[in-house]
């Protein structure tokens, strides 16, 4: 049977939909803050000569890194208040199980990043008689940010993509509203058409930006 496109009931709907998009945007850059400033210290962490701090850290990121984000949002949504006298609702499950996740990957960033710096620029910086936080912070993270600012671009490509993983414990993003405007109008290809454009005219520029500087960073 031949379909017939009406996206009139789609754009009819625009108020769920722009909600939508804003909670997929308040989502993406709450995870990607939490990401970044505790993946900085647990990558520290990774980088740390102390068992003490390594080994943690380094759990801490396995774990995060090789279960799936999927499982982490349920398990924060259905487990956590279970065994927690916390009651979480779904944007606080949604943004603790991505803002882990986004934490473990971007605290391998940071090591990675720091690890690709020469080990003579560390010894400068203590015949110099630099504590060890200033070499990290005046030596070290100036060249080592520069290094990360490709891998960390993707991170935000991806991340953006992973909000979607929100709409299976129905906080209200792009997808579970496009969800919602398909079972109320019969219309899925419609809906989901006009969400992947927006997808895409969210995700392009950061793309275009990641490509853009690694071809940069290899010149």
């Amino acid at each position: 049977m031949e379909h017939v496109w009406d996206f009139q009931t789609v754009f009819a709907s625009w108020s769920l939909l722009s909600q939508g998009l804003f909670n997929t945007l308040k989502l993406g850059l709450l995870t990607l803050i939490t990401g970044l400033f505790f993946g900085f210290f647990v990558g520290l962490g990774r980088y740390s000569r102390s068992s003490w701090v390594n080994f943690p850290a380094g759990v801490f990121v396995e774990v995060f890194r090789n279960t799936p984000a999927l499982v982490q949002i349920m398990w924060f949504y259905f487990a956590f208040p279970i065994i927690s006298p916390f009651d979480i609702d779904a944007f606080a499950a949604a943004a603790l199980g991505l803002g882990l996740n986004t934490t473990a990957f971007c605290a391998e960033i940071f090591r990675g990043g720091i690890q690709s710096i020469h080990r003579g620029q560390w010894e400068a910086g203590k015949a110099l008689g630099m504590t060890y936080r200033e070499q990290v912070w005046r030596i070290i993270l100036p060249q080592a940010v520069v290094r990360m600012i490709p891998a960390f671009m993707n991170r935000v490509v991806e991340l953006m993509k992973m909000t979607s993983l929100a709409s299976v414990i129905a906080f209200g993003e792009l997808m579970h509203q496009a969800k919602t405007i398909s079972t109320y109008h019969f219309n899925p290809i419609e809906s989901y058409t006009v969400v992947a454009l927006l997808f895409f005219l969210v995700i392009s520029p950061f793309a275009f930006l990641v490509y853009h500087l690694e071809n940069r960073f290899r010149k």
